[in-house]
């Protein structure tokens, strides 16, 4: 019995649109209007206590640390061992913040492996 390639259905691929363009969209928002505003950063570093200084203060240590990346990348391998909506969609999520928040490198090489992914079979549903 051999299995057919992994596929997406129609609407599995506008909700992975939908998803990766919130995704990468609230990546850009953080990175130009809150981590890299001036403003924000002066405010914020004077001691605001707003979820915007606190959302900035979490997105920077996440991404010194290059968890971004490391997820992504994680996320993307076990894609490729297993194909499924699921995996793909956290992968796109954390690669999408990755590629914009300074994780290049490992997001983009995620990005590969969540795109290598559509080579491997599915797994056989029982």
């Amino acid at each position: 019995m051999t299995k057919s390639p992994f596929r997406l259905t129609p609407y599995q691929v506008q909700f992975l649109l939908i998803v990766g363009f919130l995704a990468v969209g609230y990546a850009l928002y953080l990175r130009y209007l809150v981590i890299e505003f001036s403003t924000v950063a002066l405010a914020c570093d004077a001691g605001l206590q707003t979820m915007n200084c606190k959302m900035r203060v979490l997105a920077t240590s996440l991404f010194r640390n290059s968890v971004f990346g490391i997820v992504a990348l994680v996320i993307a391998t076990l894609h490729v061992l297993r194909p499924s909506i699921v995996l793909m969609t956290g992968g796109l999520i954390a690669a999408g913040f990755g590629i914009v928040l300074y994780n290049v490198a490992l997001s983009g090489i995620a990005i590969g492996l969540l795109i290598l992914g559509f080579a491997r079979p599915a797994p056989a549903t029982a």
